[in-house]
């Protein structure tokens, strides 16, 4: 399967199953789509008579050394190995989202998590809890050394304090069991003090930070049990944190609603507050409600995503690069075949525990009784929900099939999937086409990169490079 576009000054074509993205002149990119199924003859005269024949001839010849040497219409073979990747990681857990408090300080109307309460009663989680949830993970990890756990909520730093111990715990056992704990913290920043800046700085391999952009756009929706906005309450805070950490990894993560589909003005006011490791994730609720996108915020969030890459480029060259979490790509190496078959395996790899100790696939599944999967003590019992979970892939998805991004979303989120069609193996319509145009638009950064494009004083992309010089992805 082939995929062409235009952007950024780029003729672009995508082999999908190689992996392999070319940046071509105009002659190869009207000459690909005609390519298969024809004679040179019959290519040459498709192509009419805007072209010199000679040059159309020699296009064609590198076209069919590309195909040869793999790189064009290359065949799926991945779809024999879904079934067999699945079954070698069977039974390792690797992930824990561990909800340390199902309790929050903000009221956000958009929160997927019904105020952190996930459909059930506020509470926290006890440490002993935690620790079992921590020795659950060691013991079914099998030999894998690097272990993950996010502290998660609701807001987890309303239960600072066991945070602190159970890292402490894991600290204690690594050793003993030949493990390395990476954690991450998800907070809305309302509690961050020195205190908290000093540990997570010492502990934590990520710190995720809730900021929707603007103060205006902030405090539309995330705002304390009184209504008032917490934009200039967390900003300070956060801006502390990240100063602190010296260069160790964190990122704001902004949402973005119908009531601000140009989210890049959110981007831009992040960057003047200096943060430069940014997300914004499109809303997922449900149909009907009044933060929900709709089908004419979709153009305007098409035009964002564009004009975003546009800046992430400008500001290369200016030597003020930012990232942005849906843009990260490494076409050289990238995620491995399991990865791009299999995607983020919650339910099999990836589990949640809440404060009481029961699992689920993820956390946006907490609370929903019938993806209950057991809990810490028994481990999973629900063997029905997880065999679903097992069995996804992207080739699970038949609406998938035919989508030529499918091997970068490996069949996108099971969860968004399940509340969208009402199967985990089903699709979220809209949000596989704003992953389709993210892939675009980081795809085409990433070329800029491997043209030195994007190096500071870079001048303005030409009109692409001929087709045997394809990018390897």
């Amino acid at each position: 399967m082939i995929h062409e576009y235009k952007l950024g000054g780029y003729n672009i074509v995508l082999d999908v199953c190689s992996g392999s993205v070319h940046v071509v002149d105009d002659a190869a990119y009207d000459m690909i789509p005609l390519y298969e199924g024809r004679s040179r003859d019959e290519v040459i005269a498709a192509l009419g008579g805007g072209y010199d024949p000679a040059a159309l001839s020699e296009c064609y010849d590198q076209i069919t050394a590309l195909r040869d040497a793999g790189r064009l219409f290359a065949p799926d073979t991945f779809e024999p190995l879904a079934g067999e990747l699945k079954a070698r990681s069977a039974g390792v857990v690797k992930a824990l989202c561990l909800h340390v408090a199902h309790t929050c300080n903000l009221n956000c109307a958009y929160c997927f998590a019904s105020q952190g309460k996930y459909r059930g009663e506020r509470a926290v989680m006890p440490f002993e809890v935690g620790r079992r949830a921590l020795d659950f993970l060691v013991e079914n990890s099998g030999t894998r050394h690097n272990l993950e756990v996010d502290f998660f909520g609701g807001e987890p730093l309303m239960c600072f304090d066991t945070v602190k111990r159970l890292v402490a715990y894991a600290r204690s056992i690594e050793g003993e069991h030949n493990k390395n704990f990476r954690f991450t913290l998800t907070t809305n920043g309302m509690l961050i003090d020195d205190d908290v800046i000093d540990f997570c700085n010492r502990e934590m391999s990520n710190v995720v930070l809730s900021l929707d952009g603007r103060r205006e756009v902030h405090d539309r929706f995330r705002v304390d049990y009184a209504g008032n906005g917490s934009y200039d309450r967390v900003v300070p805070k956060f801006q502390r944190l990240v100063e602190a950490r010296g260069g160790k990894g964190y990122y704001m993560r902004g949402t973005f609603t119908h009531f601000n589909p140009d989210f890049l003005a959110d981007i831009r006011a992040m960057l003047e507050l200096g943060f430069t490791e940014l997300s914004m994730e499109p809303v997922v609720c449900a149909e009907g409600d009044p933060a929900a996108l709709t089908d004419a915020d979709m153009p305007v969030v098409m035009r964002q995503y564009e004009e975003l890459a546009a800046l992430m480029l400008a500001r290369r060259r200016e030597g003020r690069p930012f990232t942005f979490y849906h843009y990260m790509l490494d076409l050289k190496g990238g995620p491995c075949v399991y990865k791009r078959i299999s995607g983020c395996g919650s339910g099999t790899e990836y589990m949640a525990v809440t404060p009481w100790g029961d699992l689920y696939p993820c956390h946006q599944f907490v609370g929903e009784e019938r993806f209950r999967l057991g809990d810490i003590w028994q481990g999973v019992t629900n063997t029905a929900v997880q065999d679903e979970f097992a069995a996804c892939s992207v080739y699970a998805r038949p609406q998938c099939r035919d989508c030529w991004a499918r091997l970068y979303c490996s069949g996108g989120c099971a969860a968004n999937a399940y509340h969208a069609s009402g199967a985990v193996t089903g699709v979220y319509e809209r949000g596989c086409e704003l992953f389709r145009k993210r892939m675009e638009c980081a795809i085409m950064l990433a070329v800029a990169g491997a043209l030195g494009d994007d190096a500071p004083g870079s001048g303005e992309p030409g009109n692409g490079e001929p087709a045997d010089d394809g990018l390897g992805g």
